[in-house]
């Protein structure tokens, strides 16, 4: 998704030091949308999805960590542990929170708070997803800064990503009036967060200049979190804060946490509230949530224009086709005279679709699950 020119970034010198920020990396999910790249055993953060050589949570770690130094700190599922630590060599164990079965992101998002509320109470977290994919980095670096100092006014405050076409598979942030923030000029009032519109509805937001795409960025004091997710799930915070204080009872305790996103539990009724704030954030990014998607991000191949390859360049034939091919399972790959073929080739599965039905690449999953082929999802 290309976003607008990147404006001039001014980093004021003064109340920028972020040494009470820390980045909390949510690293779960399936991506079943990217099956059969992406599987429940190894998931889309854990592959290198640009051909840059990094995964996208190594990505991810490398634009965190110049902010965050070694305060970064990742929330994985226990099927992916090891894998997370091979990847990130230098994570300290002390910052790898482990949960027992996935929860959703509040609970892991809630662990994070718990554990460095207990280590600082005024700590300052941002929460991150680990398959994103962000571009102007310097401009990156400069919203989450202010995003770090409207949260030490107490504010919960998320980066709105500035839309730059009318899409209707993001939620949306209704913005209002500027809030004054000594050291920040780009932070506004959050008047709500809009569910996925239909496509007129979509429109209009971005025509009107006042809605932002909701990426699922959030910055606050840990404690505030806390203090938010306790208005509504106040059985919630106090297992948490038990987990925090006895690490080894998470098994035990782990299951009785409900399953729900951030954006419903606190996010959603804080800006009812009048407690949320958003840095507008004309930085480029995607969230790599399909193949179509993800085309986008790909260099066209020079010896197969038109197609964008994705793996083993030398094991892809294309003629006269377009489309994204991904080459891992090492065999040729031959496409002839398609246009918008999207073909993901592995050792064990191949899917063979097209750009305008990639987003129902999850009901493939959804299908093999039914007929007990777990061991393809």
């Amino acid at each position: 998704m290309p976003a607008s020119d990147p404006p001039d970034v001014d980093l004021e010198p003064e109340g920028l030091e972020l040494g009470d920020f820390t980045a909390v990396i949510p690293a779960g999910g399936m991506g079943t949308r990217l099956w059969p790249l992406s599987r429940a055993s190894s998931p889309k953060f854990l592959h290198d999805l640009t051909g840059q050589g990094r995964s996208l949570l190594q990505a991810t770690v490398d634009r965190l960590t110049p902010l965050a130094a070694d305060r970064v700190m990742v929330v994985t599922g226990a099927r992916h542990a090891d894998a997370v630590r091979e990847q990130l060599p230098e994570l300290s164990p002390s910052n790898l929170l482990v949960e027992p079965a996935p929860r959703d992101s509040m609970p892991a998002i809630g662990l994070a708070a718990a554990v460095l509320e207990r280590r600082d109470p005024d700590a300052v977290l941002g929460s991150f997803a680990a398959d994103h994919v962000i571009g102007d980095l310097d401009v990156f670096a400069d919203r989450v800064r202010q995003a770090v100092l409207a949260a030490r006014q107490g504010s919960l405050v998320t980066l709105g990503i500035r839309p730059t076409y009318p899409a209707t598979g993001f939620g949306y942030i209704r913005t209002g009036e500027p809030r004054h923030v000594p050291g920040a000029r780009d932070v506004l009032h959050v008047e709500a967060f809009v569910e996925k519109p239909g496509a007129e509805e979509a429109a209009a937001y971005v025509e009107s200049g006042d809605y932002l795409w909701n990426a699922g960025m959030f910055v606050v004091r840990a404690k505030v979190l806390l203090d938010l997710l306790g208005r509504n799930h106040p059985d919630m915070v106090r297992t948490l804060r038990e987990i925090a204080a006895s690490p080894r009872r998470i098994d035990q305790l782990w299951g009785s946490l409900t399953k729900i996103a951030i954006d419903h539990a606190v996010a959603e009724p804080a800006a009812a509230a009048g407690a949320v704030a958003v840095v507008p954030a004309p930085f480029s990014w995607d969230d790599v949530g399909d193949f179509a998607s993800l085309a986008t991000l790909l260099a066209e191949s020079q010896d197969h224009p038109g197609v964008r390859v994705l793996g083993d360049a030398s094991l892809v034939v294309a003629e006269d086709s377009t489309g994204v091919v991904a080459a891992h399972g090492g065999r040729t790959v031959v496409t002839l005279g398609v246009d918008d073929v999207v073909v993901v080739d592995t050792p064990d599965a191949l899917l063979v679709t097209s750009r305008e039905r990639c987003q129902d690449v999850k009901g493939v999953v959804a299908a093999l699950q039914r007929l007990g082929r777990e061991d393809l999802t």
